[in-house]
């Protein structure tokens, strides 16, 4: 028996791949199985190819696997454009219909499972894909009616007899497999998990979760891939927790109204990619200039313009740094887990409300739309902390000419002044995107303009030294040899390339960037002094991750970059750190 193995299922968008893939997962992670998902996909609704790749372990994993040890086609495409990841000994499970067919190298065994006749018979094709959970069940030594549970989940609205359908089709995708193979499948038996009850969830989800968790009651946004779920996981919680979402025209309406929540006291928040960062530029800045919080998520694609927007990629990460015409404060964090993604999206509300400006929270395609296995979240030490936002001040009466101070200089303080919600008694003051006095007042006098430039500035200078773990570092040795850095979705790829490095013998350490913006220099600086060379991983052209490293501290890193759309393999950095030894 083994302890982990990697299975694919591929074929036609629209044809049941996805519903393929979660049926398949749902039942493992039950079962107590540690989970790592990735699902590649055309941007089309329907049609072109789509895989969903799943690591299957019983212990902890953080990426996907190099080579593929399961193969399930629903069409002779899928054996073409994933034959190559099958390892030697490997096995293909095809649906009959087509005919399909392998290379004659030898490398991986063919079985021909009648999945959409089977389908057919038992009353209608849609069920082909649990004739192929039934057939993968069988050769992981997993008892069908294992599915029962998740099945139910599934169909029970549509009836038992649409369950007892299901699981008739899944049953006899089994028996189907087990004539065929006999016992020569015996090296894919798992063994068994330990039956710990674990989510299996993908980062869109943990930020939404995230988000309700910080206090949240209101998302404008704008569909786009991949933020998307993150609206639609609101659309269904916010309304048991009095919230809304409100689907927006276009992204510079959705961040305006995120902003006007934010000022009148309700935490809100916007997400989407990178086009739509790119229109809402002027908000954010609307956002530093009127000191009003404002949350936005930004899951980076493949760009510029459309460019591949259901493909992996890192390449916003100067636009959130430097986007913004004109100097504002401005955070910007960078979970690289799904845990981390939760939790940081309540770290975002509380910095955007503490230090009064636009955070950022960015993610990319592989963490947002990655589904992993995650223990259990602790929501006992959450902290909703807003900052100098006094909600029952007791002001003195104002005269017809006098306004609240709300923008108030003070040449020794943190630049972070007293925040009002609308309509509270003797509390008026202007709100403006122009330059203003310390009351709001438009003014363009050079010495008030310095003042608030100061002020403003001055706000996020605590940012490093208040995030908890601004650069995740694991550094076992006292001197390494080199120094994997990465961001966001890489961190379980370079772990795993890492681990097998030191179990060559070389000294090796990683560290994550998780503060992006105020940029966490003396932590990586740290790190830096305990390496003799140091390589970036980023999934860009242009090195951005690196060059944000060379620009804060001096240092020239190596490069190891990807752009092609698909995310990193552990073999890939392997291989190219090996080089650098």
């Amino acid at each position: 028996m083994i302890d982990q193995l990697s299975w694919k299922v591929g074929g036609q968008q629209g044809e049941g791949i996805e519903s393929t893939g979660e049926i398949f997962s749902t039942a493992l992670n039950r079962l107590g199985y540690y989970l790592y998902g990735y699902r590649h996909f055309s941007s089309r609704i329907k049609g072109g190819h789509t895989n969903n790749k799943i690591r299957v372990s019983t212990k902890p994993i953080n990426a996907v696997s190099d080579d593929l040890d399961i193969l399930v086609a629903f069409d002779q495409e899928t054996i073409d454009v994933n034959y190559h990841e099958l390892r030697s000994g490997g096995v293909v499970i095809a649906d009959a219909k087509f005919n399909p067919s392998i290379p004659e190298d030898g490398k991986a065994t063919l079985y021909e499972v009648p999945f959409t006749e089977t389908a057919k018979e038992l009353g209608t094709p849609l069920m082909k894909n649990m004739v192929a959970v039934g057939a993968s069940s069988a050769i992981l030594g997993i008892p069908a009616d294992y599915y029962q549970e998740v099945v139910e989940e599934i169909f029970s609205k549509k009836g038992q007899s649409v369950v007892d359908k299901n699981m008739q089709a899944l049953q006899t995708g089994a028996e189907q497999f087990r004539e065929q193979a006999g016992d020569n499948v015996d090296a894919f038996l798992l063994e068994e998990a330990d039956g710990k009850k674990r989510m299996f969830m993908i980062g869109n989800d943990a930020i939404g979760l995230g988000a309700v968790t910080a206090g949240s009651r209101f998302m404008a946004a704008y569909p786009i891939t991949p933020a998307s779920e993150i609206m639609e996981y609101l659309i269904k919680t916010f309304p048991d927790f009095g919230g809304t979402v409100i689907q927006t025209e276009d992204e510079i309406a959705a961040a305006n109204m995120a902003i006007g929540s934010n000022y009148a006291g309700v935490r809100a928040l916007t997400a989407s990619a990178g086009p739509g960062l790119s229109l809402m530029t002027e908000a954010i800045g609307l956002s530093g200039m009127t000191e009003t919080p404002l949350v936005i998520v930004d899951t980076q694609r493949g760009g510029p313009s459309t460019g591949l927007p259901t493909k992996q990629e890192q390449s916003d990460m100067m636009a959130m740094l430097y986007g913004t015409h004109g100097e504002i404060p401005k955070i910007v964090i960078a979970p690289s887990t799904v845990q981390e993604a939760f939790y940081d999206t309540i770290t975002a509300f509380n910095m955007a409300e503490e230090y009064q400006c636009p955070v950022i929270l960015m993610s990319d395609l592989a963490l947002s739309l990655g589904k992993q296995t995650v223990e259990p979240l602790n929501f006992d030490n959450v902290q909703i902390r807003r900052g100098k936002l006094d909600q029952a001040p007791d002001l003195p009466v104002q005269a017809p000419e006098e306004y609240f101070n709300r923008y108030e200089y003070e040449a020794e303080g943190d630049g972070i002044s007293t925040r009002l919600l609308p309509g509270t008694e003797n509390g008026i003051y202007h709100v403006t995107g122009v330059e203003h006095d310390e009351t709001g007042k438009p003014s363009e006098k050079p010495e008030n303009r310095q003042q608030q430039m100061d002020k403003r500035l001055k706000k996020t200078q605590t940012v490093p030294y208040r995030f908890d773990e601004p650069v995740y570092r694991d550094e076992p040795y006292e001197k390494a040899d080199l120094l994997v850095v990465g961001i966001n979705s890489t961190r379980g790829t370079i772990q795993e390339a890492v681990s097998r490095l030191r179990e060559e013998g070389h000294a090796i350490h990683h560290a994550h960037i998780r503060l992006l913006h105020p940029f966490p220099v003396e932590e990586l600086e740290q790190a830096l002094e305990r390496t003799e060379k140091v390589v970036v991983v980023e999934n860009n052209a242009t090195a951005q991750l690196a060059n944000i490293i060379r620009l804060n501290t001096g240092v020239n890193a190596e490069n190891i970059l990807k752009y092609d759309g698909n995310p990193f393999l552990p073999g890939e950095i392997y291989r190219e750190c090996k080089e650098l030894l």
